[in-house]
């Protein structure tokens, strides 16, 4: 319900907004010359168009239109592709969808492989001439069982019968399935289908688990869907039973045990010397069972069935309906299949998650009580100020302190003293009071970011000053710095986890070394840009190398340094994914990891969702401080 009235604000949104900007242009009296900043102003109206659009193609190509507006579709689609998987089986058999019968394929098939045992016997030199005769004489002998196969006249009259009363079954399936009441259901047996039913689902996500249920009910909800679902249990008999013939007349069946009594008569007389001649005689035998357990029948004899078969698939096409137009325009690049007893989907349904799903996953993620892994995405715990006045304050304040920590008494009572009492409340070993402090997967990559960030920042900036200024820093840094800047993060990061562990200080340090570089470069190239001019005028009033350096070079550095700090953003957060994924058990590279394991997409779609988001928010801020502080970039 909320998908389709979705798709239709979306659509009405993309229509409404382009004639309102189509509006505005033709108002607009502007210069259309190229660099003109007028013809780069957009507006809130093309975003809605674009965002609009995202949106309506992702709802079209996840198929959650076809769920809004056709809920029922996919558990039809179910019960069709039962019947067409049922009527696969049989169609391999004839050149339907295949170009031959299956008895001129294995036919031609295992005369080749006979012919190229020929070829080899002819040409070996290891085996002997009489037990080349010998082995010719029993390819002869098993070309020659084909035709006891192939010829009508010998066919028995119990295969005859088989194959007529099979093709009759197919016959009056097909008269029947036209039928509105054809499965014959009881009252108690729809009552019994409809519980069964409700108790398997809907189509698509669990709206209580995390966990991926049942894509498709299997169990049919619909009228439509029952009689595809009987049909396709009596094909499935039918299929069975015809599988399991053998066209195994006289003939042929004392033709064949003469040949494998010959074979193994022959292979029994060997010893090692003669292992080529056995292991050609063993080839032989092969073909020859593989023959007798293939489905070789006379050319015309097949007809009748295949001709049931066809006509049986016409109607079923037509029994559709409407079904098969939902299949075609809303099911694009994929459909609804059948493997056994269930049912899945296939095609872009596969890997792009309804939004729907996404949306409901994505609220039962947000449920501490549920979260990802029994944490949640992002929440508060109360947490008491002592521990964060222990994790502030090093342990060593309490060391250097004068005095000695308590002993205990010969009574085994221990009293505090002001050592132990400093030592207390350096370690947060103390109650106070409680504040929320925030938790969960969001918040731990977004503080791992953040710290990294800053570090890089606080690091980097300054040594970036410093080698554009300076020709000793930049000769002795430069090097160093363009040395390790060119690894991939992905390289340092198995070592730097090795070394400082798979807790926040590894990971924090590994963003600390991919932010550095870029800081370190966007402040040396704003600091070494600096125009003489600017410089050579704040000597000539007097400034200092501090004031120049404060108010001359660093504000010149700020553009490059704001934009370093928007790249090292986004590095950041593609290397702390990555970080994640390799050792980790909390942050949004861990659910990603997590939810790749179990084919979790719309999981894996929430994190790419929150990444973004996290990213977005991050440059957002960082484009909203570059016009703040530096108002006159690109104004000349």
């Amino acid at each position: 319900m909320i998908t389709g009235f979705l798709t239709f604000i979306f659509f009405f949104a993309i229509v409404g907004c382009i004639l309102y900007g189509r509006k505005l242009i033709k108002r607009e009296r502007v210069d259309a010359v190229f660099g003109n900043p007028e013809r780069a102003k957009g507006g809130i109206h093309w975003v809605i168009v674009g965002s609009s659009f995202l949106l309506l193609i992702w709802l079209y190509y996840s198929w959650d239109i076809a769920k809004s507006f056709f809920p029922r579709s996919a558990n039809e689609l179910c019960q069709v592709g039962k019947v067409n998987e049922s009527l696969m089986s049989l169609k391999y058999l004839f050149p339907i969808d295949e170009r031959q019968l299956k008895s001129t394929s294995v036919i031609e098939t295992e005369t080749e492989n006979l012919n190229k045992i020929i070829f080899e016997i002819k040409n070996s030199e290891e085996v002997s001439e009489q037990n080349k005769g010998k082995l010719l004489n029993f390819i002869t002998e098993t070309k020659n069982t084909i035709p006891l196969l192939t010829n009508e006249k010998l066919l028995s009259f119990e295969t005859k019968e088989n194959i007529r009363i099979l093709t009759e079954r197919i016959n009056t399936l097909s008269k029947d399935f036209v039928r509105d009441d054809y499965s014959n259901e009881s009252d108690e047996e729809r009552i019994k289908r409809i519980q069964a039913a409700g108790q398997e689902g809907t189509w698509s996500a669990s709206s209580t688990s995390i966990e991926n249920t049942v894509e498709i009910p299997s169990i049919p909800k619909t009228e439509r869907g029952l009689k595809f679902q009987t049909a396709a249990i009596e094909l499935n008999s039918i299929s069975d039973e015809f599988f399991e013939l053998r066209n195994h007349n006289d003939r042929y069946t004392s033709a064949l045990e003469n040949l494998k009594k010959e074979i193994k008569e022959y292979r029994s007389n060997f010893d090692n010397a003669d292992e080529i001649s056995s292991s050609l005689a063993k080839d032989i035998l092969k073909i020859a069972r593989r023959i007798e357990y293939a489905s070789i029948f006379p050319p015309n004899t097949l007809k009748g069935m295949e001709a049931s078969i066809v006509s049986f698939d016409n109607i079923q096409k037509k029994e559709q309906g409407g079904l098969r137009w939902v299949d075609i325009l809303l099911f694009p690049s994929g459909t609804i299949i059948s493997s056994g007893p269930s049912c899945s989907e296939q095609g872009s349904g596969r890997w792009l998650p309804k939004p729907s799903d996404t949306i409901n996953k994505f609220t039962l993620m947000l449920n501490p009580k549920v979260g990802f892994k029994q944490i949640p995405l992002i929440w508060y715990e109360m947490m008491d100020v002592s521990k964060i006045v222990g994790f502030i304050l090093p342990d060593w304040i309490a060391d250097v302190l004068p005095g000695k920590y308590p002993v205990h008494n010969e009574q085994g009572e221990i009293k505090s003293n002001f050592k132990s009492k400093a030592l207390s409340l350096v370690t947060g070993d103390f109650e106070l009071f409680k504040i929320p402090i925030p938790t969960g997967h969001i918040w731990d990559s977004f503080l791992r970011v953040f710290l990294g960030l800053v570090a890089g920042i606080i690091v980097g900036v300054p040594l970036g000053l410093f080698m554009g200024l300076n020709r000793f820093a930049k000769g002795f840094f430069d090097p160093l710095i363009e040395l390790y800047r060119p690894v991939p993060p992905l390289a340092w990061a198995p070592l730097v986890i090795s070394v400082l562990g798979i807790d926040n200080l590894g990971k924090v340090f590994l963003l600390f070394m991919v932010s550095l570089s870029i800081m370190i470069i966007s402040a040396r190239a704003g600091a070494s840009g600096t125009q003489l001019s600017k410089i050579h005028a704040a000597h000539s009033l007097g400034a200092s190398k501090w004031q120049i350096l404060r108010h001359v070079i660093f504000p010149n550095s700020l553009p490059e340094i704001l934009t370093g700090i928007r790249v090292a953003t986004g590095m950041c957060w593609g290397t702390l994914v990555a970080a994640e994924f390799l050792a980790g058990t909390t942050g949004v590279g861990f659910v990603e990891n997590v939810a790749k394991k179990y084919f979790q997409y719309e999981v894996i779609w929430i994190t790419i969702f929150i990444m973004g988001m996290l990213g977005l928010i991050f440059d957002i801020t960082i484009r909203k401080i570059i016009d703040k502080t530096i108002p006159w970039r690109g104004k000349g």
